[in-house]
């Protein structure tokens, strides 16, 4: 082994080997000629925690100094009145997603926290109102029609709007105001989605 003029033991910096990789923004190694970015992806979480005043609070303000992209975030009793669920909707990268479970589960009143398999059952509520096109005739017909065909209930008709309510997954929901989109959506509230996994598998 060859002793350097400083005394130390080991290969010169140049005699070393040298990863061919990268390091992409996300500081992973990469091969020689791939992007290296990482796609984003839809990822729902469940968390249970413990039901006490402030939980939401923290779990906003944690992924809010993250700057984590989050579609939705939903909170709601279980069949424990000791206990309460949260479910999480983001959209991020495999690095975000695990670092995501990874800052929730440090959180004191988090319990358990899991990321949801693609065919657990998702569920969101959203009402939509409308500009009133369909007033009478055959206009309402139409509209009673489109809903029908759509598991789209009418809620109210009445002072030139319509309300009408969609319940689905989020690409339902998303899918059923691109389509409405065209009448005028005038006002949309949005429940976030809610799930639990499918048959005996547990959520969390």
């Amino acid at each position: 082994m060859a002793i350097k003029s400083n005394g130390l033991r080991g290969p010169a910096p140049s005699e070393r080997p040298h990863p061919n990789e990268r390091r992409n923004r996300q500081g992973i190694r990469i091969e020689p000629g791939s992007s290296g970015e990482l796609q984003n992806r839809l990822a729902t979480f469940s968390a249970l925690v413990k039901h006490e005043p402030g939980v939401l609070s923290k779990v906003s303000g944690l992924f809010s100094r993250r700057q984590f992209n989050i579609e939705s975030l939903t909170v709601g009793p279980t069949e424990n009145e000791n206990n309460a669920r949260i479910t999480l909707v983001v959209n991020e990268n495999d690095t975000g997603i695990i670092q995501v479970k990874r800052q929730l589960a440090k959180l004191l009143p988090v319990i358990a926290v899991e990321e949801l398999s693609r065919d657990a059952i998702e569920r969101e509520l959203c009402l939509i109102k409308i500009k009133n096109h369909f007033a009478q005739g055959d206009s309402l017909e139409e509209l009673k029609e489109l809903v029908d065909k759509n598991g789209i209930e009418i809620l109210d008709i009445g002072d030139g709007m319509v309300t009408i309510e969609v319940r689905g997954g989020q690409r339902d929901i998303d899918d059923t105001i691109e389509m409405f989109d065209q009448f005028g959506i005038e006002e949309i509230a949005r429940t976030g989605t809610v799930a639990l996994e499918r048959g005996s598998k547990k959520t969390t």
